[in-house]
């Protein structure tokens, strides 16, 4: 057990200074490098990719857009302000949302106008 133990304690055998130096600060900071890229492409460039695509989807928000708000609830747009949107949520219920509550875009009011004139025209 001493054997194994007392080379231990010593510590490494003496090398050449700068050969050792160098050798040694390589050897620290590569990990150090690796670790930073992965966490570059695994979080931090998907994040701001996400985060692009979400201001996106609420600066293009307008009127007859359905939305879901963080909170869930489910509604069309009735009106777009600067800082707000009004949502209609029932026949007689609007509730103004800040933008930033607006989670998702359920279907676009162009895309369903799209899509009935699709069905029309097969139907013809």
């Amino acid at each position: 057990m001493n054997t194994f133990v007392f080379p231990l304690l010593m510590g490494a055998p003496d090398q050449a200074a700068g050969a050792g130096t160098t050798a040694s600060l390589i050897s620290t900071f590569v990990p150090f490098g690796l670790v930073i890229l992965i966490f570059y492409f695994l979080i931090i460039r998907p994040q701001n990719k996400r985060q692009k695509e979400t201001e996106k989807m609420l600066a293009s928000l307008k009127k007859g857009d359905k939305v879901v708000t963080i909170g869930g609830i489910h509604g069309v747009i009735q009106s777009v302000k600067e800082g707000t949107v009004v949502v209609k949520v029932d026949d007689s219920t609007k509730i103004e949302f800040s933008r930033s509550a607006i989670a998702s875009v359920v279907e676009s009011a162009k895309a369903d106008k799209a899509a009935t004139e699709a069905v029309a025209e097969e139907t013809k």
